[in-house]
């Protein structure tokens, strides 16, 4: 897949799921999104917002990557819904746990992007915590520029590095 294509789909799936976040998912669909969790709630949910197996099919908690503008920590306004879906999920579940992993793209210096990856990871649960998710259910942890998601240099490219991933860790 050229990237061109890639920054399309990324596009595509972001508007997707901003789309479906005020509605509940009835359908399973065809191919889950694989976003590394290594855990997935089970049984009925109680909030009337999720599916049936919640983080594997309702749309806006299958949505688990925030982008950033360069050099910017703050929570784009696109992506405050996907916040708020996030932090009633936490809500309605104390024992859940998730890890906001902070990335950036190539350019500065390793110290600084490390800072940075951090300041968007706090950025993230800042924004979870003020839609009602709790500071003991999130963890941060930055990596950098050391893990990017695209190797090319260009925009369309450090667009994609610049981000934070959403990872649960408990249910």
């Amino acid at each position: 897949m050229n990237k061109t294509t890639r920054v399309l789909l990324v596009s595509l799936l972001s508007v997707a799921a901003l789309a479906g976040c005020s509605k509940k998912v009835k359908e399973v669909p065809a191919a889950p999104v694989d976003t590394g969790s290594t855990t997935a709630p089970t049984g009925p949910s109680t909030s009337g917002l999720y599916g049936p197996g919640d983080l594997d099919t309702d749309s806006c908690l299958r949505q688990r990557v925030v982008y950033f503008d360069l050099d910017q920590d703050s929570v784009k306004p696109e992506f405050q819904a996907i916040m708020a879906c996030h932090a009633k999920y936490l809500r309605d579940r104390p024992s859940s746990r998730m890890t906001l992993q902070g990335h950036t793209d190539e350019r500065g210096s390793r110290a600084y992007n490390q800072a940075l990856g951090e300041r968007r990871g706090n950025g993230v649960s800042s924004a979870l915590q003020a839609n009602g998710g709790s500071a003991s259910q999130l963890t941060v942890v930055s990596y950098g520029e050391e893990r990017p998601v695209c190797t090319e240099s260009g925009e369309s490219c450090w667009s994609q590095n610049r981000r934070v991933e959403i990872v649960y860790t408990a249910q």
